[in-house]
């Protein structure tokens, strides 16, 4: 009973916790895309957001954690079943993503995110352990293949992750294009032509 008296006293906590989230994100992206990195400060999230600076703090305690967690938020996670084919499953990978960068301000946020990684007192860590979530269904994707049989045991699953993740990034960032179905297709070709298993 008094368990659920203290409930009812604290209200729900994690729909509020939701919200500023969500409100804190959304805030980024705004700015960046209107401004770029450089209208990104804490005071400027805070204040789009309406929320407290603190309470930015709080839950982000550096502009490069911020950044990371906005960004991961617009690609989003991803889960590609066992669909029989490794270029199919490629291709649901690269699709996903492709629909993710082509959000408004995510060709600026991402340029972002790599500037914030080559600053002077970033922490490599947080960009590598970033990199390694937003890559690892490319190469889940992949190490079901070689168990499958589609894909070459002997072919270098580490550089095909980083030719996945990066063709659509230097698209978006360096070529300043949203990457297409067509770029997807390619990517798709290029690479089941260089690890499947050859009938």
């Amino acid at each position: 009973m008094a368990d659920e008296q203290g409930q009812r006293r604290r209200g729900p906590g994690r729909p509020r916790q939701e919200h500023m989230t969500r409100a804190v994100l959304d805030a980024v992206v705004d700015l960046v895309a209107e401004s770029g990195m450089g209208a990104l400060t804490m005071d400027a999230v805070a204040a789009r957001a309406g929320v407290s600076k603190p309470a930015v703090y709080r839950r982000w305690p550096t502009k490069q954690d911020l950044v990371i967690a906005t960004a991961e938020s617009r690609i989003g996670p991803l889960a590609v079943p066992d669909l029989g084919d490794f270029r199919a499953e490629l291709r649901v990978v690269l699709m996903t993503r492709m629909e993710a960068y082509r959000q408004p301000g995510m060709g600026r946020l991402l340029a972002g995110v790599i500037g914030a990684a080559a600053e002077a007192d970033a922490e490599p860590a947080a960009y590598r352990a970033y990199t390694e979530r937003v890559t690892s269904e490319t190469r889940h994707v992949l190490d079901r293949g070689v168990e499958r049989g589609d894909v070459r045991s002997d072919a270098d699953l580490t550089a095909t992750t980083t030719l996945v993740a990066a063709s659509l990034l230097f698209r978006l960032v360096g070529e300043q294009q949203a990457p297409d179905e067509a770029l997807v297709e390619s990517l798709v070709e290029l690479i089941g032509r260089a690890v499947a298993v050859r009938p």
